[in-house]
């Protein structure tokens, strides 16, 4: 037995990070270690340059529930030429320095429509990181700062033999327990795995550049019942 910290996140619209490029920003289907850990870092309080050693440490398992409808977005930005301004500390200098000389590009950036998952965290601290989930510094996203929770996590520490179980302990919002058939809910759960699990890049290395290193992950088809489910 040992104490995990269990928590849900759901959005109307959410945005996992993916290799992001200029023209293109996608989503991933469920949120990466990174995207975790920033949520917690701005329920604490913590500044995208401040210390995370802390979270770092925390072991992560994530039961996805709902990936969501795809969505896209599509909408155009001025852009300025490289020639026409060198390094402006702002956009609005930027803008000024091109003297009418923009340009017009049509960016597409991908959403997920009403996902669902459930998060289970084990480490140090963890009645301190649920008291900041209950009650947060910062507003809580997933993904881009226009996609706020839409239901509080229903943070709450449990004591279990695995972070699978400790996933049925979930208190998922009262409109997300039961599924159409009124089914418990089926979930894929993602924990760290072995040399066999998949490659992803969501480790932060470097927040403020956002740099990330890989590890392996292993999917694990289960069924989870989360008490709010009965």
């Amino acid at each position: 037995m040992q104490p995990y910290l269990v928590f849900s996140i759901t959005a109307s619209l959410g945005a996992m990070g993916e290799l992001a490029g200029h023209e293109r920003r996608g989503s991933l289907i469920w949120p990466g270690r990174s995207a975790i850990l920033g949520l917690l870092g701005a329920a604490m309080g913590i500044e995208r340059g401040g210390d995370f050693s802390k979270l770092d440490a925390l072991g992560l398992a994530v039961a996805v529930f709902d990936t969501g409808a795809p969505l896209r977005d599509y909408h155009t930005v001025e852009t300025v030429p490289s020639a026409a301004a060198k390094h402006p500390n702002s956009r609005p200098e930027a803008l000024a320095a091109a003297r009418g000389r923009t340009n017009t590009t049509i960016t597409l950036r991908d959403y997920r429509a009403g996902p669902l998952y459930g998060i289970a965290v084990w480490g140090e601290e963890l009645d301190a990181i649920a008291a900041a989930l209950r009650r947060p510094r910062y507003t809580l996203y997933l993904g881009r700062k226009s996609c706020p929770l839409a239901a509080p996590p229903g943070a709450k520490v449990v004591d279990t033999v695995s972070a699978e179980e400790a996933l049925t302990h979930l208190d998922l919002p009262p409109w997300r327990r039961l599924d159409r058939r009124g089914a418990p809910v089926a979930a894929r759960l993602l924990v760290c795995g072995s040399e066999e699990g998949e490659i992803v890049h969501d480790v932060p290395s470097d927040r403020r550049h956002r740099h990330f290193t890989p590890r392996r992950v292993t999917v694990r088809n289960v069924e989870i019942v989360p008490g709010g489910a009965g």
